[in-house]
């Protein structure tokens, strides 16, 4: 028996695999093409356990649909444009390019030490000036479409980044990079008419039973259809309207105020002659435009002065600009009803402005006097004139219906949804292929001169405020492609969530140099059959990709409606804190056990456990990879990520886990080498032995086979790797048992099959440690990955006997072997005659029998 060596093995065989390019995709094979794909990472320099527990769980899919006959892609690139990169660069005085480029190289060769069976001749990066050309002509392809337009906007502002940042990408008012506190900000951008398909994005949803239900309700209410009232009030002494839109017309008798976005055209004439409403709108601007960033706002206003007259009672009401109010979202103005929308409600107590209850819930009177917060549930209209007594679901029709039959109104549809923002003001991104004439206006760049390049020389530039390429001397200068006049380049450069759009096509014809896409090799390869990625990008990348996708679709690109069939979103990777009352978190590395008691190794004062929690360096509570891969090998880390948790939960890092991995796959090695030295050169069994003990080991294998497979598709790796314990459990027993003499035929094929299945199951597991016993052990022709998955006999599967757990008044006290067979009246007589369960009967009654024929059966007794 060789010894397990995992770094020899895993170096043989990552350098046979690229040698042979074994795992290369090819759309002209016959088989069932299986589109596996797991979100590509941004390269920051060095992987971590998130990487390397994502990777594993979609290798080890994308094995296991090889060996079952499909012909797989599973492509890698770089998603490796952005700030962050940027960013960096500037700390460290290196160009963007060389910094992203050497953690290219970095993270390529940790994750080739992973043995994927990636095709890497698919391979690159977002910021390639070939990926960067074909993105600029699909930008200005859907230009064309009318997809895509500039307008003046207020826009999310990170004052840290420099840059406008989209709604989905403010979290909890800051931005979602660099932490900052995000402001308003008034600029001309370029928009992406996402709009357009929110109906069809939205219908989709319906369509993607694959996905999780929870990413599915988060894009159905990022999408937010509401169906409501488009109505206009009159202002009090003042010329032109008020025009709002309500969801709630029911609660049309409780407006007690309105309230007007800062950015209102209304808002705007009262500034001009009010410097206090001037100043109120100036401080309005510190915060973003996300409904998420104004939700959580202190609800402030300013009185204008004016007063809008309610449409059916006449009532003046009077008009605040609030800083809650969004210009993007509906009018920009809002009619209040503080009884019964919780923001109105914290407004109206913070300014003393009346609240009106016009709904009554059943069984709980409201008083606007005593109410804590707003009543946004079902009731009965109250103190709402010819609506009393309606309820209220009811009166949203009716009162609908008596603005449209007044002339005052229209029943309409509205969306929470916006049009995705895309101009960026950085340097390290993919330029907008525009130009700014003083006399055509802003006309695009023609397609023969693509694609617009950066400049080289920017490094100087970077780190001051404002965006780079507008500073650079010479590169926005540039003739305008109508006139022939000066004009200047577009300076903004495009959201990196672009480049994650479309990359998934990219990977289906990468080495075409003449267009985008190769539409035969993409339509034959989309959509993606699974894609695996984290649930943060369930409205970011996720939602983009579905929209792009679609814009595509209807330029010709592709035809396929949805861009991935199934989604798996993996937990995260967490692991216990350890933090020092003096220097503060601890790495592992930084702390040394003793006496039972685990020490800061710098001071030896007491460590403080603190809470499981993600893995992240400033809590350092990280773990290298490659430590781990340098020290127990690859195979052992994914099969450790892949057993400690099902892939949707987090997963809490545990040593003795990896320890476990460890031992399981040397117990592995042995078992295999030991059936190959005791049945040298044996067949595998191919049909049920006579011996009892061999049928029962066949009858085990076959049981393994079916389970593992039955998981594997449904994603549970965990519950099939320890599928593959017991089996080796099993074929040790029997091993054992055997003892040192010969085996017989039956016993040596069977134990032979064994082997075979052992490997095989564990491929997508631990591939290396498989190849090789494949190879060196077993003399298996042809290399395993190219092997056929095993297939169930269904006679091994039939139980001669079953074990039947007997429980009296639900107290367990038998476990009976009886015949698979056995009807159910023969199965409770061996219950009640068994010697263990007697004394549990004796002067008692059986009242009756609960009987699970082959499973379980429950006498009920009384004395």
């Amino acid at each position: 028996m060789k010894k397990y060596n995992p770094q020899a093995v895993e170096a043989k065989w990552q350098r046979i695999w690229e040698d042979e390019r074994s795992f290369r995709a090819d759309e002209r094979a016959e088989r069932e093409k299986y589109y596996l794909l797991v979100m590509f990472p941004y390269p920051s320099g060095r992987i971590h356990m998130g990487h390397v527990r994502n990777y594993a769980i979609g290798d080890a899919m994308a094995r296991h649909k090889r060996l079952s006959g499909c012909e797989v892609l599973q492509p890698m690139g770089w998603d490796a444009f952005g700030m962050p990169a940027e960013n960096a660069a500037i700390a460290q005085k290196r160009h963007p390019k060389a910094w992203t480029h050497d953690n290219i190289a970095t993270m390529r060769n940790e994750l080739k030490s992973m043995g994927l069976a990636y095709d890497w001749s698919r391979e690159f990066a977002t910021c390639d000036p070939d990926y960067a050309h074909w993105e600029q002509v699909l930008f200005l392809k859907l230009y064309e479409k009318g997809l895509i337009d500039r307008k003046l906007s207020f826009v999310n502002w990170d004052p840290v980044d420099q840059t406008v940042l989209a709604n989905e990408q403010v979290i909890d008012g800051k931005g979602w990079r660099s932490g900052a506190v995000v402001q308003r900000k008034e600029l001309s951008q370029w928009f992406l008419r996402i709009t357009r398909y929110a109906d069809e994005l939205l219908e989709g949803i319906a369509t993607l039973p694959g996905w999780p239900e929870t990413v599915r309700t988060m894009q159905t209410n990022w999408i937010g259809k509401s169906h409501g009232v488009e109505f206009a009030f009159a202002i009090d002494g003042e010329e032109g309207t008020l025009p709002v839109y309500t969801t709630r017309p029911d609660t049309i008798m409780g407006v007690t105020f309105c309230s007007i976005a800062p950015e209102h055209p209304l808002a705007a004439r009262v500034a001009e002659r009010n410097p206090q409403a001037a100043a109120f709108i100036a401080e309005c601007q510190q915060t973003g435009t996300s409904e998420e960033a104004l939700e959580r706002l202190e609800k402030k206003g300013f009185f204008t002065g004016l007063h809008a007259i309610h449409p059916l009672t006449g009532e003046k009401v009077p008009i605040f600009i609030a800083n809650f109010v969004l210009m993007s979202y509906g009018t920009g103005a809002v009619m209040a009803v503080p009884a019964h929308d919780q923001r109105d409600f914290e407004f109206a107590r913070a300014h003393d402005v009346p609240i009106r209850v016009v709904i009554q819930p059943v069984g709980a009177p409201l008083d606007p006097d005593t109410m804590t917060e707003a009543w946004t549930g079902p009731g009965w209209l109250v103190n709402s004139g010819e609506f009393t007594d309606l309820e209220n679901e009811v009166a949203k029709k009716t009162v609908a219906e008596r603005f449209e039959a007044l002339g005052i109104g229209r029943a309409t549809v509205q969306y929470r949804l916006r049009d995705w923002g895309i101009s960026r003001q950085r340097y390290w991104g993919n330029p907008i292929p525009f130009i700014h004439c003083p006399s055509c206006g802003v006309v695009p760049v023609p397609v023969a001169d693509l694609p617009v390049p950066l400049p080289e020389d920017i490094l100087d530039l970077l780190g001051q405020p404002g965006n780079p390429l507008e500073r650079h001397p010479t590169w926005k200068q540039v003739s305008c492609p109508t006139c022939g006049q000066a004009a200047r380049r577009e300076t903004d450069t495009m959201d990196t969530f672009m480049e994650s759009s479309w990359y998934f096509l990219r990977y289906c014809s990468p080495d075409l140099k003449t267009a985008p896409l190769d539409t035969a090799r993409v339509n034959h390869w989309m959509p993606v059959d699974q894609y695996v990625g984290g649930v943060e990008h369930a409205v970011l990348h996720l939602l983009y990709a579905r929209f792009f996708h679609k814009a595509l679709r209807d330029v010709g690109e592709v035809a396929c409606d949805e861009p991935f069939t199934r989604l798996l979103t993996q937990g995260m990777v967490r692991k216990d804190t350890h933090r020092c009352p003096e220097h503060g978190w601890r790495y592992p590395r930084e702390t040394l056990e003793r006496e039972g008691r685990l020490l800061c190794a710098e001071c030896e004062a007491p460590i403080v456990i603190g809470r499981n929690e993600k893995m992240s360096k400033s809590k350092h509570n990280v773990v290298d990879p490659n430590d781990l891969i340098q020290g127990y090998g690859a195979d052992t880390a994914r099969v450790f990520m892949l057993f400690a948790a099902p892939p949707e939960q987090d997963l809490e890092w545990n040593d003795s886990g990896v320890d476990g991995a460890w031992r399981f796959l040397n117990r592995i090695w042995r078992v295999v080498w030991q059936i190959v030295e005791r049945a040298p050169g044996v067949p595998p069994a191919r049909a049920m032995p006579e011996a009892p003990a061999a049928r029962a080991l066949r009858g085990k294998i076959h049981e393994t086979i079916d389970k593992v497979t039955r998981d594997m598709g449904r994603h549970q790796f965990n519950t099939a790797i320890a599928a593959v314990m017991e089996l080796i459990n099993a074929g040790s027993l029997f091993l054992n048992q055997a003892g040192e003499g010969a085996l017989s035929s039956e016993e040596a094929a069977t134990l032979r099959e064994m082997a075979e299945t052992v490997v095989i199951l564990m491929n997508p597991f631990a591939p290396h440690l498989t190849a090789e016993l494949w190879e060196e052990a077993l003399a298996m022709p042809g290399r395993l990955h190219a092997a056929r998955w095993p297939m169930v006999d269904p006679e091994a599967l039939v139980r001669e006997t079953v074990t039947v757990v007997v429980q009296v008044n639900g107290k367990l006290r038998a476990r009976i072997a009886m015949p698979a067979d056995a009807p159910s009246a023969e199965q409770e007589r061996l219950a009640l005659a068994d010697p263990n369960v007697q004394p549990h009967l004796a002067d008692k009654t059986v009242v009756k029998m609960v009987t699970l024929p082959g499973k379980l059966i429950n006498i009920v007794v009384k004395p």
